[in-house]
């Protein structure tokens, strides 16, 4: 039997939908809960675990019982083999820790581990490259390169990789940021060291790449293109990123560098929403969202903007309410990889694959490749 390590970060993502931006220590994790606030971590890990359920009789699960993996695995059918167990009912980082340290010792082929960058930074101080590990996305901050585009990719990579079809794995960036400098507008990146991954094309999605300064003009020419269309009684959803905020910073309005903001008739109407504050704004006016592409990434929806939501983007008219905009060293830095969707519903992820039109400059348009 395939041994193959699987640890699942029960709470992560449960600040995204709120605007928290994280969910790094009890005091967050406590705040996101009051907010109304779910975690993602579980349903991406069974939709990436049901992409190996062709190896189901080949393969044994090493986990920790419960939400950190046993139960999703034993409820899909595999052989599970528990390492340890949680020392609380609440699990934390030395809970992840010491699991990914058994299943290192006992032998696992690939550690497929369910999180955030916080959840990486864990993986990599307890196994650093001396065993194949691959991430299923469900944190909110997701800068590391050892993250799988989505959970049905990471499921799909980590099936090749079982049966030999990927046989390469190369070293990738562990990253991770100040969440209460994020909070503040503020990105102080860290690098903490490499994991090994399994590597093909499109395997993982790489680290994120900020924007040149010396792009900075073709962000002047975006703002004023969308501000020359902005519509009256029309609401436009400004996304994270330098690109995008350059349209309410040349309209003399300070939003909010690395949340989304509000705009109707040229006044920011909220800051930093949540998904319940977007909710009740898109229901009451015609609606437009403004995304900006991560660099090296190339995710438009899914990473750092999780509160624009399913439920947002369907209310504000899904694929067509929304305006891509990226600078054209942006898009170079993707090297011809597809622009990416992970809204956390496969189903409206493929509705908005395809082909968007993708605002470059002041007359200045790409047609872009989108994927999930």
């Amino acid at each position: 039997m395939k041994k193959l390590g699987l640890i699942i970060n029960p709470i992560a993502g449960l600040g995204g939908r709120v605007g928290l931006k994280g969910t790094d220590g009890p005091e967050v994790v406590r705040r996101a809960l009051e907010l109304g606030a779910a975690p993602e971590g579980p349903a991406r890990a069974r939709r990436a675990l049901e992409r190996l359920l062709p190896l189901r009789e080949k393969v044994v699960i090493l986990t920790y019982p419960g939400n950190m993996g046993g139960a999703i695995a034993a409820d899909l059918g595999f052989a599970v083999e528990l390492v340890g167990k949680p020392e609380k009912v609440e699990t934390t980082a030395e809970d992840t820790k010491k699991a990914a340290k058994e299943i290192l010792k006992r032998g696992a082929e690939l550690l497929l581990f369910c999180g955030g960058d916080g959840t990486a930074r864990d993986v990599y101080a307890a196994v650093k490259t001396g065993l194949a590990s691959l991430g299923i996305p469900a944190g909110v901050k997701m800068h590391s390169g050892v993250f799988a585009p989505t959970p049905e990719r990471a499921g799909e990579v980590a099936r090749r990789y079982l049966e030999r079809e990927i046989r390469q794995t190369r070293e990738v960036e562990v990253m991770d940021i100040d969440e209460a400098a994020f909070r503040r507008g503020q990105v102080k990146a860290r690098l903490f060291g490499y994991l090994v991954t399994p590597w093909a094309r499109g395997s993982v999605q790489g680290a994120k790449v900020g924007t040149s300064p010396s792009e900075r003009h073709f962000q002047e020419a975006i703002a004023a293109r969308v501000i020359e269309d902005l519509k009256r009684g029309t609401l436009y959803l400004i996304g994270p990123g330098t690109t995008a905020k350059a349209i309410l910073a040349k309209l003399g309005l300070d939003g909010t560098l690395l949340g989304v903001d509000a705009l109707l008739d040229g006044k920011l109407i909220g800051k930093d929403l949540a998904e319940s504050d977007m909710l009740e704004l898109v229901r009451n006016h015609p609606a437009r969202i403004v995304l900006s592409p991560i660099g090296g990434q190339g995710h438009i929806l899914g990473r750092g903007n999780q509160q624009l939501s399913p439920a947002v983007i369907r209310t504000a008219n899904g694929k067509a309410s929304l305006i891509v905009v990226a600078t054209p060293g942006k898009l170079a830095s993707l090297g011809g990889k597809p622009l990416l969707v992970d809204t956390g519903d496969p189903d409206l992820d493929k509705e908005l694959s395809g082909y968007v039109q993708v605002l470059t400059g002041y007359r200045q348009r790409a047609v872009y490749r989108v994927s999930c």
